[in-house]
């Protein structure tokens, strides 16, 4: 016997229709829906397969890229006046027993990467020109130790000193490991064994 169903309306998809009949509306409407939702998997995963690289490579980018050479040799000069300057200052407040030695060693030792430094300029290898003063933010760092006196300044020089190493230890791993000039790369190289050992030289500091 031929049953006869009103048909509600045409749902098109694509090229692709469904009747939309009363009695097997359940049917039809799961055969359209079954489409689409198929459709918004692909284009879903479409976007996150897309979108993976560009992340990943700008998470990448952040954490382990080199800076720029003519930015590496400022930071390291800057840093190394600092280190000097700060630590002459120590010394000429008569800190307590474990400052004072590691101040008279980053005198030393810091004096001798600047010279080092500049030899690579002063040769041709380095192309860049080093800076003469501290920056702002550096200097400020510096007064402020002026300023102090006692258990203050201690504390204040000793935190300066870890912050400044931990930060010159990951410049100089990320200098060496991908810098673009390759007199600076093995100079870097060479040079950040001497500056694990300043950090854990800070890190003991009290």
């Amino acid at each position: 016997m031929l049953h006869r169903f009103p048909i509600r309306a045409l749902i098109p998809w694509n090229n692709q229709t469904c009747l939309d009949i009363r009695p097997m509306s359940g049917l039809c409407r799961y055969g359209y829906w079954s489409i689409a939702m198929k459709r918004t998997g692909i284009l879903v995963t479409a976007c996150v397969l897309l979108a993976a690289p560009a992340w990943a490579q700008s998470t990448t980018t952040g954490v382990g890229s080199a800076p720029a050479t003519e930015e590496f040799v400022k930071k390291v000069a800057i840093s190394d006046m600092f280190e000097v300057q700060a630590s002459q200052v120590a010394l000429d407040k008569k800190p307590d027993a474990d400052t004072k030695p590691f101040a008279r060693k980053m005198v030393t030792d810091h004096t001798a990467t600047t010279k080092q430094l500049k030899s690579l300029v002063e040769s041709g290898k380095v192309k860049v020109t080093l800076p003469t003063a501290l920056d702002a933010d550096h200097q400020k760092k510096l007064d402020e130790l002026r300023g102090l006196d006692g258990k203050q300044f201690d504390q204040a020089y000793d935190q300066a000193q870890l912050q400044g190493h931990e930060e010159a230890v990951q410049l100089f791993e990320q200098y060496s490991r991908s810098g673009d000039n390759p007199d600076l790369k093995r100079w870097a190289a060479k040079t950040l064994p001497h500056l694990k050992q300043h950090l854990a030289m800070a890190r003991k500091l009290k």
